[in-house]
């Protein structure tokens, strides 16, 4: 299976002799990224490059699941952000100047799979070198099996720029078309002296930080569809459910408004498991005193959302958890005031851990301000895009990044309070965009407040009928 399903029809035009081959490509969506785009990164990397130097970008590796069964592949992010392409056993080379290999004047190339039919009617149709500058826009496509024999000599470059070497391929005997063999052939090319593995990283994560306005667009789909399941779960959500069971409610919401993935392992913690910041096993039967966290996002085009709400499995706040609700609340609204061009990155969460260790003082919870990390112990924020934790070069915000803002608390069974706050963890996660003037909260339609929550945990849904 592949990220986006690509179909290809030949249509073959003859007389006596064909004279000639069209290849007409059909996608099933139509609000993937155009390759005007992906070419208008490429370009922007270009610039970026210093002088007779090349980049070297490999596919995500095909990882096995068990047997004969691989795991959904997933393109490498960098990889799909130069080039659209979801393929395996792939590798792109951009060049700073122009460049003639055999006659062939270029300024990149994409090294791909050759089309096999016997291999297509199982696992999808592939694209063809044919295909790539027509359907993907990059000026040159070779196979992958040309690489080794391509007439190309590293040597002359002063500087060869590659991200770290793709982990876990696996060589299949005798095959010079696998990722494996792509890696091992560029390894033997080039002069490791000249390689700097984090200039590249660094080029692409400042590329990325910035998000484009079509990548806006895939994000805000992401993110609603994210909402949207929230709002549903929080309608359908009783005592005696099960997590697994709010997970496939929020999880068809996800597949029934067209993500394909989920952007991370959804976490539907309820009770003692409300107090896991990353649980993900969601077996555990809720109960009726129970909170529960819902940290979720749905994977669109390659782009994921990540929001998080936390709701009171019967419905009703109890004072206990309604004022560390209110607690994380305050300090998420102070913390998404101060996402805003030319703050720091680490402003919200240093106003957010101030609002929390003062509240958390006040109730009693804790005895200084300074064991506030007991009991929110992770950060504010982070980046987010093609990965949910996003690529991050720069500290100073600036409009187009998106960020997380998502304080909480959380205090396990056993800790050193009033056992009437034990099992209370509590963690409200938003998507924000900067903007030339301050910032957006993308997420907004995901209710925040105690009120509309309880008022929305009263609606039917049919998910709570048929419990």
């Amino acid at each position: 299976m592949r990220l986006f399903i690509y179909l290809f029809i030949v249509v073959l035009y003859s007389s006596g002799n064909i004279s000639a081959q069209k290849y007409k490509y059909y996608r099933y969506d139509t609000d993937l990224l155009p390759k005007e785009f992906h070419k208008g990164r490429r370009e922007a990397l270009r610039k970026m490059l210093p002088d007779k130097s090349v980049a070297v970008f490999f596919s995500a590796p095909v990882r096995n699941r068990s047997g004969d069964d691989d795991y959904t592949f997933h393109q490498e992010p960098d990889f799909y952000y130069l080039t659209g392409f979801v393929e395996e056993n792939s590798m792109l080379i951009i060049f700073k100047e122009e460049q003639n290999i055999g006659g062939i004047k270029t300024n990149e190339i994409l090294f791909i799979e050759d089309k096999d039919p016997g291999k297509e009617v199982w696992t999808g149709r592939r694209l063809g070198k044919d295909g790539v500058t027509p359907v993907l826009g990059i000026k040159t496509g070779m196979l992958n099996t040309d690489f080794d024999d391509l007439k190309l000599d590293f040597k002359k470059f002063d500087k060869i720029l590659h991200l770290k070497f793709p982990q876990g391929a696996v060589h299949e005997h005798g095959s010079k078309a696998d990722l494996y063999s792509l890696v091992d052939q560029f390894k033997k090319k080039y002069d490791g002296d000249k390689e700097d593995p984090f200039e590249l990283f660094e080029d692409m994560a400042k590329l990325r930080m910035i998000k484009q306005k079509e990548e806006l667009t895939l994000m805000r789909k992401a993110i609603d569809m994210t909402c949207d399941a929230e709002k549903e779960v929080m309608k359908s959500i009783v005592p005696g459910m099960y997590e697994y069971q709010v997970q496939s409610i929020l999880e068809f919401e996800f597949k029934w408004n067209g993500s394909e993935y989920v952007g991370f392992p959804s976490i539907c913690g309820g009770g003692e498991n409300s107090c896991i910041l990353h649980y993900e096993s969601n077996r555990k039967k809720l109960n009726d005193k129970d909170m529960m966290v819902v940290d979720i996002g749905a994977e669109y085009h390659g782009y994921s959302a990540d929001v998080t709400r936390s709701m009171p499995v019967n419905g009703k706040f109890s004072e206990e958890q309604k004022a560390i609700y209110n607690l994380v609340f305050k300090a998420q609204a102070e913390g998404i005031k101060l996402c805003k061009p030319g703050a720091s990155f680490f402003e919200p969460n240093k106003a957010a851990k101030k609002i929390i260790a003062e509240g958390l003082k006040e109730l009693g919870i804790i005895k200084s301000e300074d064991d506030v990390s007991k009991y929110f112990m992770h950060g504010t924020s982070h980046h987010l895009g093609l990965d949910v934790h996003d690529v991050q070069t720069s500290y100073e915000l600036v409009s187009g990044n998106v960020i997380t803002v998502e304080p909480g608390i959380y205090i396990p069974e056993g800790s050193d309070c009033d056992p009437k706050w034990w099992n209370i963890g509590v963690r409200i996660e938003d998507d924000v965009l900067i903007t030339d003037n301050g910032c957006e909260v993308l997420s907004a339609k995901a209710p925040r407040t105690i009120e509309v929550i309880e008022a929305l945990m009263k609606e039917n849904s049919i998910f709570k009928i048929q419990h």
